[in-house]
């Protein structure tokens, strides 16, 4: 069994999603501990709104809500809406991060690694980032907005990690306004690089160019499009060095879906030439796989 065909075993991926979530719901509480919290930073998304209906409460109110029920609270409506156009196991899965994380808060706690502030913004940013792209990797999210950027990524077929920084930085201005501008500045700061960290690792809405040069273009084309719901277009020539006929197809495909093709392609015809390249601008209809 080759690693596609065990990632789409089932048994294999419930483990292998489960363990992502737990995984990232640990991290998740230990980062907002260890980084987070020290300085007074806010964090992303519903997870910065539970914490910043903490502060307001604590300090206005004369109470505490706690910010792993208001988590909960507040990603539950979300998940529910958003489950009819993602997928029931995602939500499920991407909910139990949410329950792990909330979970997390209340039973571990950690001490501080720095003392300095920008040493904290740094680290803990890019290991939010990191965090985050564990839980997506693994076919899941760390819930709330990410519910919403997936939603509308699946949509338009394109990262909108860019706007969910902006719906972050306009939370963290009323932070700010309520609380001080320096730890607000700190706390953008921590949500660029975390932005950027997802950017860089996560890569599913990324379309890769593929041009392979074959001279068995049949056999090639119809294992690839026995597997792949891409089109694929051939012309065929004349090899410039052997002078032998050759074939040259062209397709687009998902980044993530490069090795397996490939692997694929090659174990058709061990002889072909594939080059790969970012397409930077694509326009015409391109199948992308549903997260399940």
């Amino acid at each position: 069994m080759n690693f596609h065909e065990l990632r789409n075993n089932d048994k294999v991926r419930f483990v292998w999603t489960f363990a992502s979530v737990l995984i990232a719901g640990f991290l998740q509480a230990a980062i907002m501990q260890i980084f987070m919290n020290p300085i007074n930073l806010l964090s992303s998304g519903f997870t910065g709104v539970a914490i910043l209906v903490e502060k307001i409460t604590s300090t206005f109110m004369g109470f505490s809500f706690p910010v792993s029920v208001g988590m909960l609270v507040l990603n539950i409506p979300v998940a529910i809406l958003c489950s009819k156009s993602i997928s029931k196991r995602f939500t499920f899965f991407s909910l139990l991060q949410v329950f792990f994380a909330s979970f997390f808060l209340r039973v571990l706690d950690f001490s501080p690694l720095f003392e300095d502030v920008l040493l904290n913004v740094i680290f803990g940013g890019f290991s939010y980032g990191i965090m985050t792209v564990i839980a997506l990797k693994g076919n899941a999210s760390t819930g709330g907005v990410d519910f919403v950027a997936l939603y509308i990524s699946n949509k338009k077929g394109k990262s909108i990690w860019s706007s969910v920084f902006v719906f972050n930085a306009a939370l963290i201005t009323v932070f700010g306004f309520m609380f001080g501008w320096e730890y607000a500045g700190y706390s953008i700061l921590f949500q660029f690089i975390s932005t950027k960290t997802i950017d860089s690792f996560y890569h599913r809405y990324e379309r890769m160019t593929m041009q392979i040069t074959t001279t068995m273009p049949d056999e090639v084309i119809k294992a690839y499009v026995a597997e792949y719901r891409h089109g694929v277009s051939r012309v065929d020539g004349i090899g410039g060095y052997s002078g032998r006929k050759v074939s040259l197809l062209h397709t687009v495909v998902s980044s993530y879906e490069i090795q397996d093709i490939a692997k694929l392609m090659r174990k058709t015809d061990p002889h072909v030439v594939i080059n790969t390249f970012k397409s930077q601008d694509f326009y015409g209809g391109f199948y992308l796989k549903p997260i399940e």
